[in-house]
């Protein structure tokens, strides 16, 4: 067997507090508490991660609409036929509240036979029915909305479950149909999300419809820190050469109950030995192979140490197929642990797919979207009976750069890390951040560690139960319009997602030696915000920019302190916590340290153990051999920044300045200056 290898990773801890699975009088969890406390919204938003309980929250709201709110009607829509489930019967009653949530057969459409445009002739039956709750996909409620107009759903509650799917694009049907129910404004909506962004940079709702929500956040950090079992999350990606399934034992743990998802046949990580082939080759390193039990359809494999191996194979798309989904959806694959312990997958057991027991999701290649990771990492973050630990572990093709699809190979490493980023940042406690004045006073919850709060300092205080930081900075812009403020408290994981999807920002962040932290952090998240947000006055777009920063600085430089505290075995649920603080106490902080930190120096660290030494200095030579000393539009956006710098300073920056930053402000008005006299000189 191949010998394991460690893979650079970020690992969160958590402190296994319950309180994410404690139920109230009524049968509520927190996040349902949460949400039914808002249920006399018209439009309502959930983003709360997998396995908190978004089906139910809905099923209370929507109960309460239906006999208390004057809504005759509850549609519920989903992506995919599987997730239906979800929203079978449930028996709140037994648990205290007024109502069941009942589904009569029939409208469970998810389970009708027929395909979803002829289902649509069933929605209109329902619409004309005494019956109240129907469940259908995305796409039959599409088609619906197309044929009989959104004034057909006037007084329904239309409740949209993987609410990622909508799009501001103008192509998207959904996000155009979601608009003209808003502009009617006589259907409730209620939007239930665990990403609550794109794969592709595109916003999930124009900021126009996005301010008829009100929205109910509940965070990864709640969620994972208030299970019983689930304490450890790890986060990493793994470089091979070859062959992946060559490499698969160096990552795979046997004892570890696991998804793996192989690459698309077309894509660069392939065998180009088509998928069925591809995974009786894994097959193949696992063990050999025992037969096909007949009742499940799992293959059965015994491995060197004897042990039998259930695997099921949801590859092969054969009528083989059914029966292997069909035991995966059985009572026993809940309750037992042993059921079976790995599943390998293509394009299914991702969005909306429920093993609770799965410790380990294991992809080889990038997929389509940041979306489709986080989809996948949420496989993993169930808590069970005797699960402590889970991980998520990206396999990618190593960068060489004798091959010819070298360009494609850097960028698929960029996505990795990108992806990574990410997820640390979904990941973190909640930052709430304040700026620092004499009136800074301590607030009520927050723990400011041993010596307390400090009138004369920054002051970081932690509320354990809710999950949040509270950070005061020196010279933080803080938001004015409402707008601003819902952006920074609700949905600056979306900013950071713009950022780190920019490709020249990761590319010259990672690899370019010479960059300016201030050319990323003020100049390039500037420029991003002003884009995303070009409604916003400058002042709070340079509060939301800010906010971004800080968010993902913090948990930069708190990650460098947690994987010191990791090589020293000294880790523990706070370490992040202790992280932030330890960051915070290096000296004030203020918005100038904040913006002088390169974000993407610690993803650097961890790719330089990861690669080898030939392939990364290949990567920084493909990078900096795309090098453009400046732009016109860089130039003007340094501009911009020396103009504010004028207006604090007294002063225009200048080219001999000690301060790195300062002389690419003076150089992009020398830029400007030569351009206007190249002009004028004809």
């Amino acid at each position: 067997m191949t010998d394991k290898k460690d893979i650079p990773s970020v690992t969160v801890n958590y402190a296994q507090n319950g309180n994410s699975k404690k139920s109230n009088e009524l049968g509520m969890r927190v996040m349902q508490e949460r949400v039914y406390e808002k249920r006399g919204e018209q439009y309502l938003l959930i983003k709360s991660p997998p396995a908190s309980g978004k089906s139910r929250a809905l099923m209370f709201v929507a109960l309460d609409k239906l006999n208390n709110q004057g809504i005759k009607k509850v549609i519920v829509a989903v992506p995919e036929k599987s997730i239906g489930a979800s929203f079978n019967d449930e028996l709140l009653s037994e648990h205290g509240f007024a109502w069941d949530w009942q589904v009569t057969p029939k409208w469970n459409l998810c389970n009708a036979p027929g395909e979803d445009g002829g289902k649509v002739n069933s929605v209109q039956t329902f619409l004309e029915d005494q019956d109240q709750i129907l469940v259908c996909t995305h796409a039959t409620f599409r088609f619906a909305i197309e044929r009989f107009g959104v004034e057909a759903f006037d007084d329904c509650l239309i409740a949209i479950d993987e609410f990622h799917h909508v799009s501001a694009d103008p192509e998207n049907k959904l996000g155009n149909q979601l608009g003209q129910l808003i502009a009617r404004d006589k259907a409730h909506i209620l939007a239930m999300t665990g990403s609550y962004f794109r794969g592709d940079a595109v916003a999930v709702l124009s900021p126009d419809d996005e301010a008829n929500f009100d929205t109910v956040t509940y965070t990864y950090y709640e969620q994972l820190n208030g299970y019983e079992y689930l304490k450890t999350l790890n986060i990493g990606y793994y470089f091979y050469s070859e062959s992946y399934v060559n490499d698969l034992l160096s990552v795979l743990d046997l004892n570890e109950k696991t998804i793996i998802h192989i690459p698309n046949v077309n894509s660069r990580e392939s065998t180009r030995r088509g998928k069925v082939a591809e995974v009786e080759d894994i097959i193949s390193q696992i063990g050999e192979w025992q037969g096909i039990d007949p009742d499940t359809g799992f293959q059965l494999v015994k491995t060197l140490s004897g042990k039998i191996i259930k695997i099921a194979d949801l590859v092969d798309d054969s009528s083989k197929r059914d029966l292997v989904s069909a035991a995966l959806k059985r009572p026993e694959a809940k309750h037992d642990r042993d059921f079976v312990d790995i599943i390998i997958a293509l394009g299914m057991a991702k969005e909306g797919f429920d093993w609770i027991w799965c410790e380990h999701a294991l992809t080889v290649g990038y997929r389509a979207s940041l979306t489709e990771i986080i989809q996948i990492i949420g496989r993993t973050t169930r808590d069970a009976l005797g699960k402590t630990h889970a991980r998520f572990t990206n396999l990618i093709a190593e960068p060489d750069a004798s091959q010819e699809a070298v360009t494609d190979a850097v960028n698929d490493t960029l996505k990795a890390i990108a992806a990574s980023l990410l997820m640390e940042q979904v990941l973190a406690p909640r930052f709430n951040f304040t700026a620092k004045n004499p009136q800074s006073e301590a607030k009520s919850g927050y723990d400011y560690g041993e010596a307390g709060y400090d009138p004369a300092g920054n002051n970081v205080g932690f509320n354990q139960e809710t999950g949040q930081f509270s950070i005061e900075i020196n010279g933080l812009v803080e938001p004015k319009s409402d707008d601003a403020k819902r952006i920074c408290e609700e949905d600056i994981n979306e900013v950071i997602t713009s950022f780190i999807q920019d490709k020249t920002v990761l590319e010259r962040g990672v690899f370019d030696d010479e960059i300016v932290p201030e050319e990323l952090t003020q100049a390039r998240m500037g420029k991003i915000v002003k884009e995303k947000y070009p409604e916003l006055d400058e002042d709070d777009q340079e509060a939301i920019r800010q906010h971004a920063i800080a968010a993902l600085n913090i948990t930069q430089q708190a990650k460098e302190v947690l994987n010191t505290y990791q090589e020293n075995e000294k880790v523990g649920s706070t370490a992040f916590i202790d992280g932030v603080r330890r960051f915070a106490d290096v000296r004030d902080l203020d918005m100038d340290l904040i913006d002088s930190i390169n974000p993407f120096k610690e993803a650097y660290n961890i790719l330089a153990k990861a690669m080898n030494e030939e392939s990364l200095l290949a990567v920084k030579a493909i990078i900096t051999g795309k090098r453009v000393n400046l732009t016109p539009e860089e130039a003007r956006d340094l501009a911009l920044r020396a103009l504010k710098f004028k207006k604090e300073r007294g002063r225009l920056p200048s080219l001999t300045a000690a301060d790195p930053w300062e002389q690419r402000m003076a150089e992009g008005i020398a830029y400007l200056a030569r351009m206007k006299a190249e002009a004028n000189n004809g």
